[in-house]
């Protein structure tokens, strides 16, 4: 006589160990950093999609490619209701770990964690801000330092002139115009001190270790300087 095992009840299956424990990392995935463990209801969408995606909605989170509500829907189009993964989606994209990830500049990508697509320069730049305004919320320290430093990083990588760099971020808020205007007047200042060192150079007929101490410089830091300097086209603005 041969034993028969009933199936798992739907309860028993939503109780074993590993599906526990995939609920307690999208859980984990989706809490702000540093944060404990919550006991706060997780979206049930966003934890079906943590199990789908776990690449795209696990531990890291990285920019989605435009487009991908449209995908979700085509691909499960018997999972998930419209309205329930347009407000899944809204609340992972202003997650403060998605807008780090888009601040990064990190490329879009596909459900399969596959990079697809710049970012565009706007919407690094307006992640950046909001992820600034977050922490200068929790924070008594004057984080504008570290936001005009990571502006001009976001500048630089845009590879845009200033007039359209400008054109595509201005927005209305004064508090951060100012800003973004410091972040190009240092880059400005720092981008002429970059290019007066390579005149130099090539004038002195020097190599890189003599031209350094004949300056008391770093060597390693003179040919950062001089690869940044030589990256920037010729008729490129000051910024």
């Amino acid at each position: 006589m041969t034993d028969t095992v009933p199936a798992p009840t739907a309860a028993e299956k939503e109780g074993t160990p590993a599906r526990r424990k995939k609920k307690t990392q999208a859980r984990q995935a989706q809490a702000p950093k540093g944060a404990p463990s919550p006991a706060r209801k997780v979206n049930p969408v966003l934890e079906r999609l943590f199990e789908l995606y776990p690449k795209m909605f696990g531990a890291r989170f990285l920019p989605l490619k435009l487009g991908v509500f449209e995908d979700l829907l085509a691909l499960h189009p018997d999972e998930f209701k419209r309205e329930d993964l347009k407000i899944a989606l809204g609340l992972h994209a202003r997650s403060t770990r998605y807008l780090e990830a888009v601040a990064s500049g990190k490329q879009r990508h596909d459900l399969n964690a596959v990079p697809v697509d710049p970012v565009a320069p706007e919407h690094v730049h307006h992640a950046i801000l909001e992820v600034f305004r977050r922490r200068q919320a929790r924070s008594a320290e004057d984080l504008r330092p570290q936001l005009r430093a990571r502006l001009m990083e976001a500048i630089e990588a845009s590879g845009l002139s200033r007039e359209d760099y400008m054109l595509v971020v201005r927005s209305n808020d004064e508090t951060a115009n100012a800003v973004l205007d410091e972040a190009f007047a240092e880059l400005g200042a720092r981008n002429a001190k970059r290019e007066a060192l390579r005149r130099a150079f090539e004038a002195s007929g020097r190599s890189v270790a003599e031209f350094a101490e004949m300056y008391g410089m770093d060597p390693a830091e003179v040919k950062r300087t001089l690869a940044a300097a030589r990256a920037r086209p010729e008729t490129s603005d000051p910024v």
